[in-house]
């Protein structure tokens, strides 16, 4: 196996950002397979203990004090409850303490729950089962800070949207396997509860095995002192989050997907049963189509993102989610009843179910491709000390929303709504939601814009965007083609970049709104109006100050015959004003190429935007990124020549 990688997130810039060619090669490498197969065995096992117990005390056994109607539900709250207790208490111990320890510690504790679940299932004894569901759910609670704080101390920027991918697609692959285990072994007459109490062990005991083999990585906040209070501890946690505004409503936005599925997931036997007419097996079938669903659309979010953190897939995520959970409703409603409960071979002879099928499958795709850039900007931006605590502030929100969700379905169904139109109604929620929190944060929008624009107006290829850094200040320097260069170059930057912009642009409808959502700085030249220069100028160091990345275009305005015009010097005055405050400052010179004579450019004799289709769609176009010079360097004439040299690359 590999060794770890030079430069995982929480290290220095300088790593080899190529480290390998897609997401299925982080299994063949050590700093990443073990840890996988270790969280997938774990999953595996909860769901099977939890699938297997519901089974028999729903099907098999009779238990005065808990109705099988019940059991479901007391299993599934007694396995949440340890979220509500314990996750701030996990999280401080996952930055306080070695991961690897950590992760250890848990499979450990794994083994002892299973081994009296073993015990449990061999005698029947339901109220152990229960303690013992209660127990895995703390192992559920202790490991989940883990796993989200694990990834950025061993991927870099460019693995962890691949790296979330895959871990996201193996969870819910091992519930999916875990869930049909737990019913094939349980069904089996006079073994199958020690079936499943040796399954169970023997699951516990791989991870365990395999957790051996997880590489050392360092606690990330070791002299912290823990507060073992869960009430001020969650309280101080949720704070934290609330502090940097773009995490925290991430963290609502995918607190919400967990509302979102879960309302789908707890439905399913009952649409299975009452709208599809369908047996067990469909609803088998629904959860089998939701998990492919989900994974498949985790997977995707790699090469849809170009290996980056692309939090433009999330509109996109929440678009979808609402769309398909729609048409489900128009798709089932008129679904007319049968004599007797469909088959599953019979269940899928029939065309109008696969309509269905195909809407549980795309609603579920576009929720991957919704969660899975949240948890890895999550990752990205929260600080190395503080991420498990926030990923545990995670975990409280991801059980009250769960719990909401049960509520607010129950409700619904109590108010007279079948369960399409609960489909219906979350459908719409989802948009209504996604909406808010994306006017609350127009990261997200201008992200979605970008990378719209970006794949479906032109064929955009980007070459050297390592060197972007993916921590601190830095200037980007570019040359100014066309009225779009700056959306471009948010889609290339895994980072929000405020731009300088020329006050004039503000004025153009659609492109003016943009910019203004993207708190672009307006600037006029210094001859024109000196107090509106020095503002800007003043913003641009501000910019700096708190770490973030300031795009300008020293040109001063679109080239009107395609060549690059003389810098001016506003950049060399923003690099010495940064380096008077004690800033590192790395100007990053790039070029952008092809984009003269686009629909955006000033080719029609200096002027833009007349010709719509003049070169058609999907027209090549390019960035080339080059290494950074320092601020002593960012004279214009260097600079310049170095953007010159760049667009000559072609």
């Amino acid at each position: 196996m590999a060794e770890l990688p030079s430069a995982p997130l929480d290290a220095p810039p300088g790593a080899d950002p190529h480290a390998h060619p897609n997401q299925f090669a982080l299994l063949r490498q050590r700093r990443f397979a073990p840890f996988f197969w270790t969280q997938f065995a774990g999953a595996a096992n909860d769901n099977l203990f939890k699938f297997a117990f519901t089974v028999m005390v729903t099907y098999q056994l009779s238990v005065s004090w808990l109705e099988p109607a019940m059991a479901g539900l007391v299993i599934g709250a007694l396995f949440i409850l340890p979220f509500l207790l314990f996750s701030a208490t996990s999280g401080q111990l996952t930055d306080k303490y070695n991961k690897t320890s950590m992760i250890r510690f848990v499979k450990n504790l794994e083994i002892g729950i299973m081994a009296l679940a073993a015990w449990g299932f061999s005698s029947a004894n339901v109220p152990v089962l229960l303690g013992c569901t209660f127990l895995m759910g703390l192992h559920s609670t202790l490991f989940g800070p883990v796993k989200f704080a694990y990834l950025p101390q061993v991927l870099n920027e460019r693995e962890l949207t691949g790296g979330n991918g895959m871990v996201e697609m193996g969870t819910f692959v091992a519930i999916l396997l875990g869930n049909v285990a737990g019913g094939l072994l349980v069904a089996i007459p006079d073994t199958g509860h020690r079936d499943v109490a040796l399954a169970c062990v023997v699951l516990a005991l791989a991870g365990r095995l395999i957790a051996q083999f997880v590489p050392n990585i360092p606690a990330t906040d070791p002299g912290l002192a823990i507060n073992w209070n869960p009430v001020t501890e969650t309280w101080r946690n949720l704070k934290l989050a609330h502090g940097n505004v773009v995490v925290f409503r991430s963290l609502l936005g995918i607190s919400w997907m967990w509302f979102f599925g879960a309302v789908f997931l707890s439905q399913f036997p009952s649409f299975a049963k009452e709208v599809l007419h369908g047996n067990e097996q469909v609803a088998s079938l629904l959860l089998v189509v939701f998990s492919i669903g989900i994974g498949v659309g985790s997977l995707l979010c790699e090469v849809l993102s170009r290996r980056h953190v692309e939090i433009g897939l999330v509109p996109l995520g929440a678009i979808g989610m609402t769309v398909f959970s729609v048409d489900l409703y128009f798709a089932s409603r008129g679904l007319p009843p049968v004599a007797s409960p469909y088959t599953l071979p019979a269940f899928v002879a029939q065309a109008a179910h696969w309509r269905v099928m195909a809407d549980l499958a795309l609603l579920s795709l576009f929720a991957g491709l919704y969660s899975v850039p949240m948890y890895a900007l999550i990752q990205l931006r929260s600080p190395a000390t503080h991420r498990a605590r926030i990923i545990a502030a995670n975990n409280i929100l991801n059980a009250l929303f769960m719990i909401a969700s049960s509520l607010i379905a129950g409700t619904l169904l109590k108010s007279g709504f079948t369960v399409p139109q609960v489909f219906l109604f979350t459908g719409i929620a989802n948009a209504v939601v996604a909406a808010y929190i994306f006017l609350l944060v127009p990261e997200y929008l201008l992200r979605f814009v970008a990378w719209v624009a970006s794949r479906f107006v032109y064929r955009f290829k980007v070459r050297g965007d390592e060197h972007i850094p993916t921590q601190g200040a830095a200037v980007l320097v570019c040359n100014h083609v066309s009225f779009v260069d700056a959306v471009l170059l948010m889609a290339a930057s895994p980072r929000p970049i405020r731009f300088l912009m020329d006050h004039r642009i503000f004025q153009i409808p659609v492109l003016g709104w943009l910019f203004r959502l993207a708190k672009a700085i307006p600037v006029a030249p210094r001859a024109e109006d000196p107090a509106a220069y020095e503002k800007a100028m003043q913003a641009a160091a501000q910019v700096l100050r708190e770490g973030d990345l300031l795009g300008i275009f020293p040109e001063g305005g679109i080239t009107r015959d395609g060549s690059i015009q003389p810098f001016k010097p506003g950049v060399t005055r923003i690099a010495d004003t940064a380096t008077a405050e004690g800033i590192a400052l790395p100007v990053i010179p790039m070029a952008l190429t092809h984009l003269w004579g686009s629909y955006f450019s000033r080719v029609e004799q200096g002027g833009a935007m007349v010709r719509p289709f003049r070169r058609g769609l999907f027209n090549r176009v390019g960035l080339n990124i080059g290494p950074a010079m320092s601020a002593q360097e960012a004279q214009p004439e260097p600079l310049r020549e170095a953007v010159e040299r760049l667009h000559a690359l072609g």
